[in-house]
């Protein structure tokens, strides 16, 4: 496990999908790039010459990655954010308005300088401003830290998570609806939670912080990761909803909402289904609990991996939403017989009853 797993065989270099279309003799013709996508591009740059002549630099906005003793995944953001006009000395929990974590500007194709141990590594965001990159490294198993920092401004500390090679056991768990009370889905409510709501309005889903604790308490070293369909820009909130209710330390595997090259918006399916992949080839000696809601799509994206991958998967815990919940949810996931699957499912409505449940399938 400790060796550094493959990598997608996609180029690493974001310029090469959004260069000009023109090619010279003898090159491969690029994909055309959708026009919203371009729209956006062109929106972001605009946004960002602006804010350069007010005298605003790019800072990095780091995300807890993971990794093993000889590699790490190390995420992080590009952005021009704001100044915020507060007191001075006021803390990070400090209340914020959903609206503010979407007003930075991504600065895309930033070369960015990743420090671990000593040594650098360079790498280029991508379009979106976001750092996706697969490093070397020689870091111990725990949570290690390594600093990250564009255009020669002051380094940003970002922590990563090493698992050890004798680990078995690790936690995904979905956010919006299965940690957070969110009813994301539908459209009106969701831009309402996202920008007008003050972040300490939103409320933890009753037992959930007890239960992903206790796991990680009673498998030492297994990596817990919160894998969402949210954007990159509610990571720094969500970081703090986590901490201030008490949920362990994980990393974050959100996505960067928008246009891809080829449709509208990205599909949150998609991406779950890519990052569990992911995970199943970095950590081939892992089985992973699946956690989530029956808001619709955890259920069937799970029954799809664990049907592709069953021996990454120990078992499936889905929360049951009530039926109000269900509603703003836009519907609930079509009930499903898994009797005959080799791998456990439970399902209660809240953390304490799959917490019985889990016990009864002997997880903990």
């Amino acid at each position: 496990m400790s060796s550094k797993p493959p990598v997608d065989p996609a180029p690493r270099d974001p310029r090469a999908a959004s260069a000009s279309p023109e090619r010279g003799p003898g090159t491969r013709p690029r994909k055309k790039v959708h026009w919203f996508a371009r729209l956006e591009g062109r929106l972001h740059a605009w946004r960002e010459r602006r804010a350069r002549r007010r005298g605003h630099r790019p800072t990095v906005t780091a995300f807890p990655g993971y990794g093993a003793p000889e590699w790490v995944r190390v995420l992080g953001r590009v952005l021009i954010v704001p100044p915020r006009r507060g007191k001075k000395g006021s803390n990070e929990f400090a209340s914020v308005r959903g609206w503010r974590s979407f007003a930075g500007i991504p600065v895309g194709f930033s070369t960015v300088t990743i420090t671990i141990q000593g040594i650098t590594h360079t790498v280029v965001s991508d379009r979106g401003g976001v750092v996706d990159a697969l490093l070397d490294a020689k870091l111990e198993p725990g949570w290690q830290s390594i600093t990250m920092s564009v255009e020669g401004c002051e380094p940003v500390e970002s922590r990563v998570f090493i698992v050890a090679p004798d680990v078995r056991f690790g936690i995904v768990s979905d956010v919006d609806d299965t940690v957070m009370v969110t009813a994301l889905p539908r459209p009106l409510v969701a831009a309402w939670n996202s920008f007008v709501v003050d972040e300490h309005a939103r409320l933890p889903v009753p037992g959930m912080a007890v239960l992903l604790e206790g796991l990680a308490r009673d498998h030492p070293g297994a990596p817990v990761v919160y894998l969402s369909t949210g954007a990159w820009n509610i990571a720094p909130t969500l970081s703090r909803f986590l901490s201030r209710h008490l949920f362990p330390q994980g990393s974050m595997l959100l996505t960067d909402w928008g246009p891809t090259h080829d449709r509208w918006f990205r599909s949150g399916v998609e991406h779950k289904m890519h990052n569990l992949r992911r995970l199943a080839r970095e950590f081939p000696n892992i089985k992973w609990l699946l956690i989530g809601d029956d808001g619709q799509h955890d259920p069937t994206t799970y029954a799809r991996f664990s049907a592709e991958s069953p021996h990454h998967v120990a078992a499936i815990a889905i929360r049951q939403l009530s039926s109000g919940e269900a509603m703003l949810a836009g519907g609930r996931a079509g009930a499903a017989d898994h009797s005959d699957s080799t791998i456990p499912w439970v399902a209660a409505p809240d953390g304490a009853g799959l917490l019985e449940r889990l016990d009864e399938v002997g997880i903990r």
